[in-house]
């Protein structure tokens, strides 16, 4: 299965916008000042026009919203370009957008009301850091990656930059591999819903795998937990194939016990 892919559900370094994007940004700007009389306002027009179809008009407004400083903004034009809805795919474009959210949070006068948009621009940025953009001066920087999935692991507790930073530190990619930190941060994710964090560590314990002894009804619970929630038939297709193998070798004692683990875990969670 690959290792990661770009979710679009630290104290780090500044990250910067692209080179040449404040004049785009600027010419975006322009074109549309006259329709709008502020970014806000180009903001809805934007998510309105989006949402009934019109690209090109929602595309323009989200422009002058993202260069007058909406993240939302940022954030929108930054999932279309990863994503290709609506026009060419362009991680690099993606990048820039996502970058733009980072550079303008302020960690020391936050705005909570955009938590989950930055928190998903850090581990973006993460993704991008990790893997890098084809022909681009966006190369792979494992180090960083794991700084950004850090900060959004820390800061705003994001289950996806959880999963993430754990299989970083299991796999010793981006610094020294650390099974307990890893182990850690699994559990942190897959508690709250990850459900590729749910199989892993459904798995592991399972298997009594990265020094954990063997916990195999446990474990099936966790791997049960993640094959109900599997519906990418291609990117959860180890999940469904984990749960079978799992569940073929299991006794009848560790399954009835498995569910009711998998009830005792419901129950908490609702």
């Amino acid at each position: 299965m690959a290792l990661f892919g770009l979710a679009v559900s630290l104290p780090a370094a500044n990250i910067h916008a692209l080179e040449g994007a404040s004049g785009a940004a600027a010419g975006d700007k322009t074109s549309v000042s006259k329709a709008y009389k502020t970014p806000r306002a180009a903001l809805l027009a934007g998510l309105e026009d989006f949402r009934s179809g019109a690209s090109d008009s929602a595309i323009a407004a989200l422009k002058y919203a993202a260069a007058g400083g909406e993240t939302l903004a940022q954030w929108k034009l930054a999932t279309i370009y990863a994503t290709g809805d609506g026009v060419p795919h362009d991680d690099l474009k993606a990048y820039d957008y996502f970058s733009q959210i980072i550079s303008g949070y302020d960690e020391d006068d936050p705005d909570w009301r955009d938590k989950s948009v930055v928190s998903n621009a850090f581990v973006a940025i993460g993704t991008y850091s990790l893997n890098g953009i084809a022909d681009s001066k966006v190369r792979p920087d494992p180090e960083r990656a794991r700084l950004m999935f850090n900060y959004a692991a820390t800061t705003f507790g994001d289950a996806t930059a959880q999963y993430n930073l754990a299989r970083l530190y299991l796999d010793g990619v981006g610094g020294d591999k650390d099974s307990r930190q890893g182990l850690r941060w699994l559990y942190l994710a897959a508690d709250k819903g990850n459900v590729q964090a749910q199989a892993l560590i459904g798995e592991m314990m399972f298997q009594g795998q990265e020094g954990l002894p063997p916990q195999r009804a446990r474990g099936l619970m966790w791997i049960t937990l993640a094959r109900e929630a599997a519906n990418d038939s291609a990117k959860d297709q180890w999940i469904k194939d984990l749960y079978e193998k799992s569940m073929a070798a299991a006794t009848d004692g560790e399954r009835q016990t498995a569910l009711t683990y998998l009830e005792d875990h419901l129950k908490r969670r609702n």
